[in-house]
This record gives structure tokens, sequence and C-alpha cells, in this order.
């Protein structure tokens, strides 16, 4: 397993920290994720055989969202 942090702009409420969750933990190989709204982070711990790193940020960033890292 390993463990990112994502700095993230673009959430404005609870509802976008849920929505970002829901989406990261539909993502095949996450195990957990914490979104939280300020300071605008997500934290997610993956199996790396079957997701890297960008294709995570790709998933905030499709979803409406910026990885500021």
């Amino acid at each position: 397993m390993a463990d990112v942090l994502f700095r993230v702009e673009g959430m404005s409420c609870e509802g976008c920290s849920k929505r970002l969750h829901t989406v990261l933990s539909a993502v095949a190989g996450v195990e957990t994720v914490e979104v939280t709204l300020k300071p605008g982070e997500a934290k997610i711990r993956f199996d790396s055989a079957q997701v890297s790193e960008p294709a995570l940020r790709e998933a905030i960033e499709d979803s409406g969202f910026d990885v500021v890292n």
C-alpha cells in the first residue's frame, strides 16, 4: 500500500468534499480516502499495483477540482 496527500482547490462546501470522497472511493485499488474541506486536502491510501498516483490526480481533476502539489 502507498499513501499520497493532494492539496485540492475548488471545494467550497461539504457537498464538494463528499462528492470527491465518493469519486475517489470508487477508483479500483483505493483502500481509504480522507477529504477535508479546510485546508482542502485529499489523503488516499491505495494499492500501487492497481492504480497510480497520476491516475488519482486525474480522477480529482476530472471531478472539477484542481490539484496544487
